[in-house]
C-alpha cells in the first residue's frame, strides 16, 4: 500500500486521462514554467493540475463529474 491512500488512485487517474486532460498537458502544461504536476493528492483530494509556486489549482469538468 502506497504511504497516502489516494495515491494509487492518482496514478490510475494518470493513465486514463480524459481526452481534455491530455490536450491540456501534452499541448502546454509540459513545458509550462513554473512546474505544474496532474493528478497531485492534496489533503483529501486529488487535483486535476497543480501548480505549488504559483499556488494553483486546475480543475477540468466533463462526463465523469
Amino acid at each position: 500500500m502506497s504511504p497516502h491512500p489516494l495515491r494509487d488512485h492518482s496514478r490510475e487517474l494518470r493513465k486514463n486521462a480524459t481526452k481534455q486532460e491530455n490536450s491540456l498537458w501534452y499541448r502546454y502544461l509540459t513545458t509550462f514554467e513554473p512546474r505544474v504536476h496532474r493528478q497531485r493528492v492534496i489533503g483529501n483530494y486529488i487535483v486535476d493540475f497543480y501548480c505549488h509556486q504559483a499556488k494553483l489549482v486546475v480543475e477540468l469538468d466533463g462526463g465523469q463529474h
